[in-house]
């Protein structure tokens, strides 16, 4: 199993900034693809962003285009999530998330139950 620990949630204006991080630890990560998923109360998990920890490949939600940059800091190990132009519905609960393999886009294709690792979320409130 991978740990992760995601922070930098918060309140933000529309059109704000935010960064997430999520602190990796565990297993060897070299081997692992790393991302993110949101949630809305009520509302089914998204998938948001993927990177390949060892490669750098990345992977996005179509919905998310090019407003979102995902990046690792190997020596730190911690995960990323920059978000530029926020709107109101982008409010949700950001999860960090972790799976075995080299191409990121596993990530949105394995079921939650299958992850390796969830962390417990980090909540981003975008008022308008």
């Amino acid at each position: 199993q991978v740990q992760l620990v995601e922070s930098g949630g918060g309140l933000v204006q529309a059109g704000g900034s935010l960064r997430l991080s999520c602190a990796v630890s565990g297993r060897t990560l070299s081997t692992y693809v790393v991302g993110w998923f949101r949630q809305v109360p009520g509302k089914s998990t998204e998938f948001v962003a993927a990177v390949s920890y060892f490669g750098g490949r990345t992977y996005f939600a179509d919905s998310i285009s090019d407003r979102f940059t995902i990046s690792r800091d190997i020596a730190n190990t911690t995960l990323h999530l920059q978000m530029f132009s926020l709107k109101p519905e982008d409010t949700a609960v950001y999860y960090c998330a972790a799976k075995k393999g080299a191409d990121p886009a596993i990530l949105p294709a394995t079921p939650r139950g299958a992850m390796d690792g969830w962390g417990k979320g980090t909540l981003v409130t975008v008022s308008s």
